[in-house]
């Protein structure tokens, strides 16, 4: 996903001037050709990312589109109350682009695990979520993001996501995408846990269990058409994240589902409300906090 964004904007700043890029001392093997190609338009404000996002809104406000550039965990909590007051309150056309989705960076401990950044970037008036879950959702999100209005937090998984859709599918900013369909349970994901959806998908067909998979790429603006619909067939929901179970994608369709009034059966399958303390690789500490696998018979017996 992280070479996928630098490319986007590569393409777009050749046409587009207002494209411009902040990174707090992160990324230069990712964006020395940006830096070498258009060093007016691309910024190292060290690691300071309150100055980083204050500076970005200043340039925004004077006609730029600003990308900020982070580890999660720092471009969005460091700098929580520039964020909230300089682009968010503002209604800035800034971007804060996180790479390292929930246990991405595993072995560097929980300084660098984005459990909690989905929840907090949605509670903030006129921010807009994207959570890719592949290469294809992030080059489509990333290119309709120039002339997006308003701030908007970019989720991204690291680089080697493996891609899921085809090149021809359709994505649009704030519109869930199913990939699958069926009639006996229905899998929701969002960002970079969308290929072991697909994986569970297959791996349930094969178990008898015909489930559709549905992306939901954008939490806010959240397609609750998409989860009303699913809620008017009566189908058993689960949505499955790499995220802290509170304030997710989890929060989010459970909030719709208790609104309508309609009992369905829900599940969220998501990292539990707890902080790591071991470190390890991605794959093991999905195993650790159990979002790995699922027992889909049981669930739907």
């Amino acid at each position: 996903m992280r070479n996928t964004f630098v490319d986007c904007l590569m393409e777009r700043a050749k046409i587009d001037d207002r494209v411009f890029v902040i990174t707090s001392d992160m990324g230069f093997s990712v964006f020395e050709r940006f830096r070498d190609t258009f060093p007016d338009r691309f910024l190292n404000a060290g690691i300071s990312e309150q100055n980083a996002v204050g500076v970005a809104a200043g340039l925004a406000l004077s006609g730029k589109i600003v990308y900020v550039y982070s580890i999660i965990p720092f471009v969005t909590m460091r700098c929580f109350e520039q964020v909230r007051v300089d682009v968010a309150y503002m209604n800035t056309n800034v971007r804060l682009v996180g790479v390292g989705a929930g246990l991405s960076y595993g072995p560097q401990g929980a300084t660098h695990h984005s459990i909690e950044d989905i929840a907090i970037m949605r509670a903030l008036p006129n921010m807009t979520v994207c959570c890719p879950g592949d290469p294809v959702e992030t080059r489509q999100i990333v290119n309709q993001s120039f002339d997006y209005k308003g701030p908007m937090y970019i989720r991204l998984g690291k680089n080697g996501d493996p891609v899921v859709h085809t090149d021809n599918c359709s994505i649009e900013i704030g519109k869930a995408v199913k990939l699958v369909d069926g009639q006996d349970v229905v899998l929701i994901t969002t960002s970079n846990m969308l290929a072991q959806g697909r994986e569970w998908i297959e791996q349930w067909t094969e178990e008898g269990v015909a489930a559709s998979l549905i992306s939901m790429h954008t939490i806010k603006p959240f397609d609750v058409e998409a989860v009303k619909d699913i809620i008017s067939k009566g189908i058993p929901v689960i949505t499955l994240e790499e995220h802290n179970i509170i304030g997710g994608l989890g929060s989010a369709v459970a909030e719709i589902i208790a609104e309508s009034g309609t009992g369905i059966r829900f599940k969220r399958i998501a990292l539990p409300d707890t902080y790591s303390h071991c470190v390890g690789s991605q794959t093991y500490l999905r195993d650790k906090f159990n979002i790995s696998s699922f027992d889909i018979k049981s669930f739907i017996k």
